[in-house]
């Protein structure tokens, strides 16, 4: 039998079978000792200060460290998860070493300093995550959504490519730290193009709309990779703009175009999910909403924040993935329940949300001035409160209560979300940019006032008695018809 060896003679003692390790208990227990080591490696820089660095190649700095221990965390959970998912499957190897090899890019791609390096590994993490998505090779669907997704993701490299090229051609470095160093002197229309290419490149690969086809035709990726998608690969276009935050952050408009199109993702993130009828499309549509979110704080100048928010949402994503069959379980619609707001749910909620708000103010320091700051506090104040709503809403409260238990939620949460951000903020401290909020314009209250109106609309149920509407939500939440599983014997690999 494959993977054991056994002896058996005529008097000798009774069969013994030594069970050699299996690919996947190896790149777990591997993926688990690099959790390990990037928890000490904190410790170690600070025991032996200096700089952490191959020159021109490798540079570690706060960021490198945290998403080690960020993304280890998430992919050692999943591994582990993954031992009994995958188990008897024909894929399960093939998926192990595809998962373990896009821990590795992602590790190498948050210390890369050479630009070249940054592009490969770039190019090599969408690639592996396609891969993750068609694993079972004899889906048709699957493939399909692999090669969908794989089209993205080169066309994400693509613009990435251009943009370091510009910035490599108009700076002469061929680092990022160079490229940072030098970016007092950008502008012009080669700046132009690369910050454009730069802010297009994380769109895609944060699956912001218009570019979010890819990430909601991949429901035939199994689930822990689904987990690992949403929780990790999505977040790297809030880590691409903060590594190039320098640049980004040159230009003003620029900037207020970076959180419109975040506004934007975010509000229809939450009209898509509305009209979803599986968990998975749900999920992934609050996925594109809360990308939204984090691309908004990092065009507002918080690259900090968006870091913080793309590790608590990791945290959230990864949770509801691996918990979604029983959601599916435990999930029974009642239809007795209005989804809008009644007028008492709404003052509960604006109260709550005013006190959050200062609290996170008090604890953070940010919105105390008239600057972005004030946006920053509007934007965590709501989708905390999304992901505060969403979890009352999954328990057998009543109606009435559920209100009353979201004051419950929403402000431990927050707190946690403030405290988190100051230590994240802490760790960023050696970036070159970490927080550069911008004066607050006339443009700028126009996004906040129709954010706040949209939102406001949203929740009270005002965008349900459209039908329009309704149509149009669900033709813009469809995946690919050639990614749709129609019968389980179109996905049946057993």
């Amino acid at each position: 039998m494959s993977g054991r060896t056994s002896k058996s003679t005529v008097g000798a003692l009774p069969d013994t079978t030594v069970e050699s390790p299996s690919v996947p208990a190896v790149l777990t227990w591997l993926v688990w000792s690099l959790f390990a080591t990037s928890v000490a490696v904190p410790i170690a820089r600070i025991r032996f200060s200096g700089a952490w660095e191959i020159p021109g190649v490798v540079a570690i700095d706060g960021l490198t460290v945290l998403m080690w221990v960020v993304v280890t965390f998430f992919s050692g959970i999943v591994h582990s998860y993954s031992r009994r998912y995958m188990a008897g499957s024909a894929h399960e190897t093939d998926f192990f070493l595809t998962m373990f090899g896009f821990t590795v890019a992602v590790g190498g791609l948050v210390a890369a300093d050479h630009v070249g390096l940054f592009w490969l590994l770039w190019l090599a993490m969408g690639l592996l995550m396609a891969r993750l998505v068609g694993t079972v090779d004899g889906w048709t669907q699957a493939q399909a959504a692999a090669s969908l997704a794989r089209k993205y993701f080169l066309a994400s490299s693509a613009l990435l490519g251009v943009a370091l090229s510009a910035l490599w051609w108009t700076t002469d470095a061929t680092t990022v730290t160079g490229i940072a160093t030098a970016a007092d002197s950008l502008g012009g229309p080669v700046w132009l193009v690369a910050a454009a290419a730069l802010v297009f490149a994380a769109m895609i690969q944060s699956a912001l709309v218009p570019f979010h086809g890819w990430l909601l035709s991949s429901m035939t990726a199994p689930t822990p990779a689904s987990a690992l998608m949403h929780a990790g690969f999505v977040n790297a276009g809030g880590i691409l703009l903060t590594r190039f935050a320098p640049v980004v952050t040159v230009d003003a408009t620029l900037m207020l175009g970076i959180v419109a199109v975040g506004a934007a993702s975010a509000l229809l993130g939450k009209l898509l999910k509305a009209v979803q009828s599986d968990v998975k499309s749900e999920l992934g549509c609050s996925t594109v909403g809360q990308m939204g979110f984090m691309i908004m704080q990092a065009g507002l100048g918080f690259f900090g924040a968006a870091i913080t928010h793309l590790i608590l949402h990791g945290f959230y994503k990864a949770y509801h993935f691996l918990s979604s069959g029983g959601q599916v379980e435990h999930t029974s619609p009642t239809g007795s329940e209005p989804s809008g707001m009644n007028v008492a749910g709404t003052a509960v909620v604006l109260v709550t949300g005013l006190v959050s708000g200062g609290l996170f103010a008090l604890l953070t320091g940010k919105g105390t001035s008239v600057d972005s700051g004030l946006l920053l506090v509007l934007f965590v104040v709501l989708t905390t409160l999304h992901a505060a709503r969403s979890a009352v809403q999954h328990t057998s409260l009543s109606a009435t209560a559920r209100y009353g238990a979201v004051p419950l939620v929403f402000i431990p949460a927050i707190t946690v979300y403030a405290l988190v951000y100051v230590a994240v903020s802490s760790v960023l401290s050696g970036l070159p940019l970490v927080s550069a909020p911008t004066e607050l314009s006339v443009l700028h209250a126009l996004v906040a006032v129709v954010f706040l109106a949209v939102y406001v609309a949203i929740e009270t149920g005002i965008h349900e008695r459209s039908q329009r509407l309704y149509v149009t939500l669900l033709n813009m939440s469809q995946p690919a018809s050639s990614t749709v599983l129609t019968a389980t014997e179109d996905y049946n690999e057993y």
